[in-house]
């Protein structure tokens, strides 16, 4: 159990994209962090996880972590209907956008997603994925928004769940521990497309503060493709 932590985060454009259609939030105040993902090109994609960070980061935390929870979930409910509405006013499929999120309690960290954005925790030198992707089949390097496919081989790699993309919201939550010398990587797709889990491990080191590992995971993705936004959280629990 711990109360104490650090964090860094970052978000750049890459080097094929011409826009960055992703978003930060880094609070240490609220102990949230969040990594959105925006899609639906230019403008619309930058304005759905720009909604999404602004609107909770102008939450407050006051009472249990529980109520901050439930105002997290009616903030990204609130974002959902008014994509939803901006889409039909536009004319447009989708202006929507992935979401990963975390939330300290000094007994336990909460992690909630939407989409395929991903939340990892490193512990004595081991990563392991605390989200798991709202992604049918296997993740290709388009991210787009669909229905299952009628072909198993069809549609692989689209994404089931995006804030924007349906009338309902569902926000699913994952409990980690929170113990001194644990990291947690918050991340858009732009960092995994680029880097294995053993290659991320390698570069979550057990004594690195949050800015070292995160100019590491972002220096690998820089120095490959670098096809989409690359945007990441670190945050490192201490004594």
């Amino acid at each position: 159990m711990t109360n104490s932590y650090v964090s860094a985060g970052l978000s750049v454009t890459g080097k094929v994209r011409r826009h960055n259609e992703d978003a930060i939030l880094v609070r240490d105040d609220l102990g949230l962090w969040v990594v959105a993902d925006g899609m639906g090109g230019h403008s619309a994609g930058d304005y759905a996880s720009a909604l999404i960070v602004d609107r909770l980061g102008a939450l407050t935390r006051s009472g249990s972590v529980f109520d901050f929870i439930e105002a997290i979930e009616d903030a990204l409910v609130q974002v959902n209907t008014d994509l939803v509405t901006t889409a039909n006013t536009r004319g447009v499929d989708i202006i929507g956008s992935t979401v990963v999120l975390l939330v300290h309690h000094k007994d336990f960290m909460l992690c909630g997603w939407v989409g395929d954005s991903r939340a990892y925790c490193v512990e004595n030198g081991r990563l392991e994925q605390v989200s798991a992707d709202h992604v049918h089949g296997m993740k290709d390097d388009v991210t787009q928004f669909g229905g299952l496919p009628a072909q198993p081989q069809a549609g692989a790699g689209v994404l089931t769940r995006a804030i924007g993309a349906e009338d309902q919201l569902f926000v699913d939550w994952q409990i980690a521990g929170c113990r001194a010398g644990m990291q947690f990587v918050l991340c858009s797709d732009g960092i995994n497309k680029e880097m294995s889990d053993v290659e991320m491990e390698a570069q979550c080191r057990p004594h690195d503060p949050p800015q070292t590992v995160l100019n590491n995971l972002l220096g690998i993705a820089l120095g490959r493709a670098a096809r989409d936004n690359v945007s990441a959280v670190v945050v490192r629990l201490q004594d």
